[in-house]
C-alpha cells in the first residue's frame, strides 16, 4: 500500500533540511491522523544531518566480536553532538544490550544485521522495566530507552537475536512461576519498584526485544525483526510516535508483535506481523501498579497492516488497569487465520476502563470469534495468586464495522460482568462465509446494536 506518512514526511524533510543544518533548536514535523475521536497531530523529530558510523568507534563486522562498547560510544558521541544517525553498515554485527540516548536514530543500512547475544549476564546490570504489566528491575531489553526524547530505529536492516538460551527459558519451570508469584505479591502490596529485583537465580524473566520506557517522540520505520526473547516491541508510558513499514516475525512464547502500554498519540501503519502470540495489543498495566501510575493508553491508530499469523488481529488487554480509550484500527487484513479477530479481555482484578474502541474495513481468512469480549480472563494467574482487591472494568463503546471473514466458529461472543455490564456495542456490516459453532452469545451486555450481519452457511446451533 502507499505510505502516505512517508511521502509527507520526505517532502517536509527536504523543505526543512537547511533549517535543521543551521539551527540549534529542535525541528519537528507533525503528522495529522484521521480518527473518530479528537487526536492531536503527532510530532516526529527531524534528526540533524550527522552520521556516526559504528566502525568509526571500533566495531568489527563478522558476528564474532561483541560490538556493544563501540555502539555505545557511537550513541554517546551522537547524543553529545546534538543528535543524528548512528549508522550500522551492511554486514553482520554482534552486540548485546543497546541503550539509547535522546536525539539518536539507530540507522540500519540495507543488508545490515544486528545479532544479539543470548548470554543473560550480558544484559546486566538490571534496568527498570516491566513484566506483563508489573514494574520491576529485570534483565535489560535488547534495545532499551528510558526517559529519552526523539529516538528512532530506521533503515532496511534486520534485528536478529540469538535464541538458544531464550528458547530454554520459554518453558515455565516452577522457579519461574514462583518468581512471577513473588513479583505479583510485591506489586500488589506496594513494595517499591527498586526492591523488585527479578534478574536473579532461576527466575528466567526474559527481556523484551525493544522496550522504550517513558519516552517521547518515537520513530520505528522500515526494518525487519526476526525472533524475540519476549514481547517484541513494547512502548511503555511513551508519548507520541510512528511505527511504519515494519516486518516483524517472532514465533516464540509471548511473542506479541507490538504492545502499546499506557502510551498515547501513536500511529501504526503499513506493517506486517507474523507472531506466535497477539499481533497488535493495547495494554494499560496490571492492578495496583497501574492504579498507582494512573496513565491511560489512548489515541492510537492502526491502519493498512497485514497480520500473517497471530492470536489476535487487535487485542485489548488483559492488562488494562490504567484505562484504555480512543483506539482505531482500520483497513487491516489477516489473510490466513487468527484465534480472535477483535478481542477485548479483562478480569475482576483489573478495574480501569475500556471505551471508544473502533475497528472497521478489516478482513481475515478464518477465526474462532469475529468479536469477543471476555471479562474473566486470568490465564495461569487464576490459581497462582490471590485476588487482593476486586475491581470490575467499565467497558463502554465498542464498534465493529465492515468486517469480512471466510470462516468463523462464532460471529460474536460477548461475556460481560453481572456487577457492571458492558454497554453500547455496535456491530454493523459484518459478513462471514461459514459459521460452524454458534452465531451470537450475549451475557450481561446493555444496548447491543446489530445491523446487516450476514453469513453464507451455518452448521452450528444459535445461542
Amino acid at each position: 500500500m502507499k505510505n502516505n506518512f512517508l511521502k509527507a514526511f520526505t517532502a517536509i524533510l527536504i523543505s526543512l533540511f537547511i533549517i535543521s543544518c543551521t539551527s540549534s533548536m529542535p525541528t519537528y514535523v507533525t503528522v495529522e491522523v484521521n480518527a473518530p475521536f479528537t487526536m492531536n497531530p503527532i510530532k516526529i523529530f527531524v534528526f540533524p544531518q550527522k552520521d556516526f558510523p559504528i566502525t568509526k568507534y571500533g566495531a568489527v563486522e563478522g558476528g564474532i566480536v561483541d560490538n556493544t562498547h563501540s555502539i555505545t560510544a557511537a550513541i554517546e558521541a551522537c547524543n553529545k553532538a546534538g543528535g543524528g544517525r548512528v549508522v550500522v553498515p551492511a554486514g553482520l554485527w554482534l552486540t548485546s544490550a543497546i541503550h539509547f540516548k535522546s536525539n539518536v536514530n539507530l540507522y540500519l543500512e540495507e543488508n545490515a544485521e544486528l545479532h544479539f547475544t543470548d548470554k543473560p549476564e550480558n544484559y546486566l546490570p538490571a534496568v527498570m522495566t516491566s513484566w506483563e504489566g508489573m514494574e520491576c528491575f529485570n534483565y535489560s531489553p535488547l534495545l532499551y530507552a528510558f526517559e529519552c526524547e526523539n529516538i528512532a530505529i530506521t533503515g532496511k536492516g534486520i534485528l536478529k537475536p540469538k535464541m538458544d538460551t531464550w528458547k530454554i527459558w520459554f518453558k515455565r519451570p516452577q522457579s519461574h512461576m514462583q518468581a512471577l508469584k513473588e513479583l505479583y505479591t510485591m506489586a500488589s502490596t506496594h513494595v517499591p519498584v527498586e526492591k523488585r529485583q527479578m534478574a536473579v537465580g532461576e527466575n528466567n524473566l526474559r527481556p523484551h526485544l525493544i522496550h522504550f520506557n517513558r519516552c517521547k517522540n518515537v520513530l520505528l520505520d522500515g526494518f525487519k525483526i526476526r525472533e524475540s526473547p519476549f514481547w517484541t516491541i513494547h512502548l511503555y508510558m511513551c508519548d507520541g510516535g510512528v511505527l511504519s513499514n515494519l516486518d516483524v516475525k517472532a514465533h516464540g512464547h509471548n511473542n506479541d508483535g507490538v504492545d502499546m502500554e499506557m502510551s498515547r498519540n501513536f500511529l501504526i501503519e503499513d506493517c506486517k506481523f507474523d507472531q506466535g502470540d497477539d499481533a497488535v495489543v493495547i495494554k494499560a498495566g496490571r492492578n495496583q501498579d497501574a492504579w498507582r501510575l494512573n496513565t491511560p493508553c489512548e489515541n492510537i491508530v492502526i491502519r493498512n497492516c497485514t497480520i500473517l499469523e497471530g492470536h489476535t488481529l487487535l487485542g485489548i488487554g488483559s492488562e488494562i488497569s490504567g484505562g484504555i480509550r480512543n483506539i482505531y484500527m482500520h483497513d487491516c487484513y489477516a489473510p490466513n487465520s487468527v484465534h480472535r479477530f477483535f478481542f477485548i479481555k479483562t478480569n475482576h482484578r483489573r478495574g480501569g476502563f475500556i471505551e471508544n474502541i473502533y475497528m472497521e474495513n478489516v478482513k481475515c481468512g478464518s477465526t474462532q470469534r469475529v468479536l469477543e469480549i471476555d471479562t474473566d480472563v486470568l490465564y495461569q494467574w487464576k490459581d497462582l495468586v490471590p485476588t487482593y482487591e476486586e475491581r470490575i472494568t467499565r467497558i463502554d463503546g465498542i464498534y465493529l464495522k465492515n468486517a469480512t471473514c471466510e470462516t468463523a466458529l462464532a460471529i460474536y461472543d460477548l461475556k460481560g460482568d453481572a456487577k457492571l455490564p458492558v454497554r453500547n456495542v455496535k456491530i454493523k456490516d459484518i459478513h462471514v462465509g461459514k459459521v460452524t459453532d454458534f452465531l451470537r452469545n450475549v451475557q450481561h451486555v446493555e444496548n447491543v446494536v446489530e445491523e446487516n450481519v450476514t453469513y453464507a452457511e451455518f452448521t452450528g446451533s444459535d445461542k
